[in-house]
This record gives structure tokens, sequence and C-alpha cells, in this order.
């Protein structure tokens, strides 16, 4: 923590202790909470006050969080307490920095938030180990908070006056579910259009529909930025020039709008990503002080701001499926020219790759499922005093298990892309789909008759999940010096 931040937070300490003293009545400092704002607590109570506060709204249930993601939330909590506006003292927040820098990561249910008055319940349990209570994390083995502390030789710290309401208040359970989504749903972006390009040409797609100049003429930044993507992906394409005078007029609208939708999916990512980086950077408790004549009891903790963009993202992740499930089921269409019926050459005894498509059409109607909006509802808590709530809490856990879902299609997607792209051999794609192509080939074989798929999915899947492909045109576009004009470079920065 810089001298400057430490400065702040001690600073904005003494305007509450100030507070405290003088007797003025300052909601969340010296008063009740909720539909108790008017209830006066005395200066010897604000201590109990704060304690209390933490073990009666430590209430979430269902599974725990990953560890990444509690983690996540302590260090946007402690940076949105750096800004010294929530009146903590500089010992508590240090005790959040050791937590972090030693990997010591509170256990917090995944469920209870209604995303306003901020994550109340999963913000309690992240911070019950502060005060000697619920469970840690330590080296992935779940400890009462009791005994770790013990074989640490730390003491529970003791809350003053705002302090629990300060920890609890906030978003930092939405964002760092949402932050978690972002970056999944990024890759699963970059990665789609890699694999949307091998099934172009394992399919025979015109690269007609992705010219500058009809992109242009619409300028989406990510329509334009996904036809610029496959042009190059396609540059020097021996298969691509194979069928240059073939007398398709038009490819089905699952390879030939790939900017449209994929580029819509980026749109949806980039508006996520900017209200993220507000978010992250903001002081989300209640009240704020600014000092000790403008105590403000706002808002701030309202996560409608990123409930609504996550919300958005999640449908858009949705699509990025869907439209992948349309291109596997193009690809064992008899009718394209070179490619065998079910992807496999003796069908009738072989079913090849039908029920593969199955398997993703079971995941894209799982996600439509999930795609109505968490943010459309509001249920009335708190006695009516919180009486719109954004449920952007659930919003982000559901954008988590569409995206899970996203990157098991891509790698069904991928596992038929790469056989329909055998049919093409031995002429070469352009050389990141040629890369792209080998590294599948490296650990899943081609498929010449029915054998158990689940290992070569599990495989395929693997690839997406780590971003294989796109660690491989990283590397052939630093090679080959390919990249984009710096304004979309800057604007979406996938290689």
């Amino acid at each position: 923590m810089s001298n400057e931040a430490k400065e702040k937070v001690l600073a904005n300490r003494k305007i509450v202790d100030s507070i405290v003293h003088s007797h003025k009545t300052v909601y969340g400092i010296n008063t009740g909470f909720g539909p108790l704002c008017t209830t006066s607590i005395s200066e010897e109570e604000t201590r109990t006050l704060q304690y209390n506060l933490l073990i009666s709204h430590s209430v979430g249930v269902g599974e725990l969080l990953p560890p990444e993601i509690a983690k996540l939330m302590l260090i946007l909590k402690a940076h949105a307490l750096s800004f010294g506006c929530s009146g903590i003292n500089l010992a508590t927040l240090e005790r959040i920095i050791w937590h972090i820098e030693n990997d010591v990561i509170p256990c917090v249910p995944s469920q209870g938030s209604v995303g306003a008055s901020g994550d109340l319940a999963p913000l309690s349990h992240l911070f019950l180990p502060l005060i000697g209570l619920g469970s840690l994390n330590v080296k992935g083995e779940m400890i009462p908070t009791e005994n770790a502390l013990k074989e640490f030789g730390i003491q529970p710290v003791e809350l003053g006056a705002k302090e629990g309401l300060a920890l609890i208040n906030g978003t930092q359970f939405i964002v760092a579910n949402a932050v978690q989504f972002m970056q999944r749903f990024q890759n699963c972006l970059d990665t789609a259009d890699m694999i949307a390009a091998m099934q172009l040409e394992g399919t025979l797609g015109s690269v007609k529909a992705f010219d500058e100049a009809l992109h242009l003429l619409r300028p989406y930044k990510g329509s334009l930025y996904v036809a610029e993507r496959i042009r190059t992906l396609l540059k020097n394409s021996e298969i691509n020039a194979s069928h240059k005078n073939c007398s398709r007029v038009q490819d089905p609208y699952s390879l030939r709008c790939i900017p449209q939708v994929h580029g819509a999916a980026r749109n949806a990512y980039l508006h996520l990503k900017e209200m993220l980086e507000v978010e992250m950077n903001s002081v989300t408790d209640n009240p704020i002080v600014f000092n000790e004549e403008k105590a403000i009891s706002g808002g701030n903790f309202h996560g409608e701001p990123v409930a609504l963009p996550i919300d958005y993202a999640a449908l858009a992740a949705s699509e990025l499926g869907n439209i992948a499930d349309r291109r596997i089921y193009l690809a064992l269409d008899e009718k394209i020219p070179g490619l065998p019926k079910l992807l496999v050459k003796e069908t009738g005894l072989n079913s090849g790759f039908m029920i593969v498509q199955y398997a993703t059409a079971a995941l894209v109607s799982e996600n439509k499922s999930l795609c109505y909006p968490a943010s459309a509802d509001s249920i009335p808590t708190s006695m009516g005093q919180e009486d719109h709530v954004s449920m952007g809490s659930i919003g982000a856990r559901k954008a988590l298990r569409i995206v899970d879902n996203l990157e098991k299609i891509l790698g069904l997607e991928l596992f038929c892309a790469a056989q329909a792209f055998d049919f093409r051999l031995p002429l070469h794609s352009g050389a990141i789909v040629d890369a792209c192509h080998d590294l599948v080939r490296s650990k899943i074989e081609f498929v010449d008759k029915d054998r158990q798929m689940s290992k070569d999915i599990d495989e395929a899947i693997g690839i997406v999940r780590n971003g294989d492909l796109v660690k491989v045109a990283n590397e052939i576009a630093i090679q080959q010096h390919l990249s984009f004009k710096n304004e979309r470079h800057e604007t979406f920065g996938i290689y």
C-alpha cells in the first residue's frame, strides 16, 4: 500500500472517530442499519454493533466460491477501501492485505446476495475471519479461522465504528464473478474466430463476406475487427483459392454472418469491460465519509450499472455458442462438396459426428434457458427500505454457467472443424489455421470409424479453456509480423 493511500485512510478514520465523539447522528456510524436507521447507538456500543453486523449478515448458502474468486473479492475491497472514503482503520485494511499476500482465503458461500445494498451476505462471510470466525482456505485445506489464526500467531481484529458496514457494503462479489466471466469470455471470442476460420475452410466457405469495404458501410467495431481477423487468418490460403470460382452464390448465415454475430458479441464484451473498469476503481460502500460535515448515505452500493451489461454479455456468450452449433450442423451435411455425411466415409455402420451435434444442441438449449436477465427482477428487502435491488450477483453467477457451457460448445466445434479440415488436405490454409489444426492433431487423432469420443472431446475442450489456440496464433503473428490497424488493436487487444 502506498504512503499516500495510508495517509488518506488514517485521515478519514480520524473523521469517523470525531463523528462518534461528537454524537452527531450519521447512518451506519452511530445508528442501526436498513430499517433500523433511526435507532441511535451509543458510543460505547458502536464496536458491538459492527461485530453483530458481520455475524447477523453471514447467512450465505450454497457451494463455496472458488478460492480465486474470493481472493479477487479481497483485492477489490482492499482497493476500494484505500481511497480513504470508508472510515476503515489502517490496521483492518492491513489485515485484509495480509490475507491476500499470504494466500489465506476466506470460505464464502456462493448464494445469498441480491446485488444491493451491496453484496451483504457473501462479503460478511468474506470478513468473518477478521473477527476470528468463519473458515479459511489454507493451501487447499478448509480450516476454522480460530485454528488458523493460532497457527499464524495473530489475533482477531476488533472493529471500530463504521468498519463492519464499510466491509460488507459494496459490489465486490458481483465484480469478482463478472471479471472471471469476462476473462473466459474474451478467450472464447478469440478462440471462436479461429475455429470459425477452420470451419470456413472445411466447408469451403467464401471469404467475400469478410471484405473490408462491405463492413465499412456498417462500421461496428466488433464486425470490422472480426472481418479483418478472418481475412488475416485465411491469408494465402490454398484451400480458399481452390474454390474461388465455384458456383455457390452465398453461404449459410452461420458462415456468412460470422463478423456480424461474433462482432456483436465482442461489442457486448467491450461494454462490460468498460463498465467493470469503472466499477473496480470506485468506492461502493455506504455511507461515504468526505469530512466531518459531509457524510452521504447514497446508493453507490447498487449493482445496477454492472448488472445490466453482465446480462447483455451473458446473452452474447450464448449467441456465440448458438452460431457455433449451426456450423457443426452444416459440416455434417453431405451437400457440402468433398465432405462425407456426418464427417466419416462409411456411414450406416458408423454414426460419425451425429451425436456430437446433439451434445452442442443440448448445451445451446441450456444456455438459452439461462439467458433470462437477472436484472429484470427485483424483490424488495429490508422491510421495504431496500425496495429495488439489482440481482447482479445472480446475473454474474449465471454468466459463468453460460461461459462454461460455451467453452464446451467451442471444444466440440473444434473437434468437428479439425475433422472437416482434414478432407481438404494436402492443401494449406493460412499459417495460423494450419498451426491450430496441427495442434489439435497432436492431441486428437482423425476419426475414421466410430470410437469412444469422450476423451477426444475432453481434449478439445481443454484446448479451448487453456487458450491454446490463442497462444499458437500469438506465436505465428509475432513470427510473421501480423498485426491489425492500431485503432482496432488497441480497442480489443487480441493478438
